[in-house]
């Protein structure tokens, strides 16, 4: 890997797509692994799944009615049985006859037609109807959703309660699937005490393990906490080696050029290949990305907004990599800005804000007037990230932005 840039000046900051791109291409999905419909959830298909059967695998009524002959014109017929589901109709339906179904039953052989219940008069052992049958009227034919053998979920494809139930229809019990990705989070800061205890002067409760860890969670990985590393390159070495078990190495603080950010010092001390560490955006200037021997790493700024936001862009994508899903990029949408903003300069911003729908039913993106990355409020009350191109002109109510939403399950 190329050793990336260390200088100040601006052409040393790298685009997003292209530090994206970078981060992408170092990566290989995990390793594969067989398990039921319960444990694929939430995983990435590692191997076409195909149907073990026809579906429907027979010709199924669609309503509750009678099944008859379409081409007779006899408006009267002798009831001759009942097809219920699970209880086939044992015979063939001959001239003249009616055979009552149910939703879901086999149509009996000799029926190519239902006729509603609402239609029909049973009276007896006869039954008159009052409208005629089409051909293959409310009849759902074998093989209509799919045939035996053909693949009905392709790799790649993350498996959501929709897949489960396609799957589960083709009589597939087990799924070959990329096992959940092993990220560990190193978070580094003198400052830093665990949610609950006491801080010391100049303390602060930790909020990026947390905060990652139920990200990467959501995300369908396996998170790994490590303790809180304090601000000592010997340390900060040590813990690296403690995640050589990871398939990513997540380190939030001491990136930027300070003399306490010391986290490239550290995983130097275990042979670390520095690929870049400054990127053209806002927030999350300061973000690394590397590796130390076959650990990909990614360094995250230690402000909890700059890191989010760098996780949503960067850590989410390599997650998606790592777990063999097909599509990696952040998926923007378009919304209507509903403040005005000011002209952006050379890096690309992300503001965080609130989403709404107008009279017409689109989208509205409100930026918060306050955009401080330290400050999680409003990043807890965001439902996107409005995308700000580098360079951009002053923005007016009513331009169209993208945005990148938050407001999903997890997140």
């Amino acid at each position: 890997m190329a050793a990336g840039p260390g200088g100040s000046k601006l052409a040393d900051l790298l685009p997003v797509a292209e530090a994206r791109a970078r981060i992408l291409a170092d990566l290989t999905p995990v390793g594969v692994e067989v398990a039921s419909l319960a444990q694929a959830a939430g995983r990435v298909l590692a191997a076409p799944a195909l149907a073990r059967l026809d579906q429907p695998p027979a010709d199924l009524s669609a309503m509750d009615g009678w099944a008859v002959r379409a081409g007779e014109g006899a408006a009267e017929r002798r009831d001759a049985g009942a097809s219920a589901a699970g209880q086939p109709f044992a015979g063939t339906v001959g001239p003249g006859e009616a055979v009552r179904v149910f939703t879901g039953s086999v149509v009996p052989e000799g029926a190519d037609a239902v006729l509603l219940q609402e239609d029909a008069s049973p009276a007896g052992e006869r039954v008159r109807f009052s409208a005629m049958p089409r051909p293959g009227q409310h009849i759902r034919r074998r093989g209509q959703d799919f045939r035996a053998g053909v693949v009905v979920l392709e790799p790649g494809l993350r498996l959501g309660a929709r897949a489960i139930g396609l799957a589960a229809a083709a009589n597939r019990a087990w799924l070959s699937v990329h096992r959940r990705p092993r990220v560990a989070l190193l978070c580094t800061g003198d400052e830093i005490v665990l949610p609950g205890e006491d801080p010391p002067p100049g303390g602060i409760a930790g909020s990026n393990g947390p905060m990652l860890a139920a990200l990467v969670a959501a995300a369908g990985g396996e998170p790994w906490l490590l303790p809180v590393v304090r601000d000592e390159a010997a340390a900060i070495a040590a813990a690296a080696r403690e995640a050589a078990g990871a398939d990513l190495l997540v380190t939030t603080g001491g990136v930027s050029v300070g003399d306490r950010d010391l986290v490239r010092a550290g995983l130097a001390e275990g042979g670390f290949a520095l690929d870049f560490w400054r990127i053209a955006m806002r927030p999350g200037k300061p973000m690394l990305h590397g590796r130390i021997g076959a650990l990909p790493v990614l360094g995250l700024p230690g402000n909890p907004v700059s890191a989010f936001v760098c996780a949503v862009l960067f850590l989410l994508p390599a997650l998606r990599k790592l777990a063999g899903e097909r599509t990696t990029e952040p998926a923007f949408a378009t919304a209507k800005l509903g403040g005005a903003l000011p002209a952006n300069d050379h890096r690309e911003d992300y503001l965080r804000a609130r989403l709404d729908r107008d009279e017409a039913g689109e989208t509205i993106a409100l930026p918060f007037p306050r955009q401080d990355s330290a400050m999680l409020t409003t990043l807890a009350a965001s439902d996107g990230l409005i995308q700000r191109p580098s360079q951009a002109g002053a923005a007016q109510i009513g331009d169209p932005v993208r945005v990148l939403r938050l407001d999903l399950p997890g997140w």
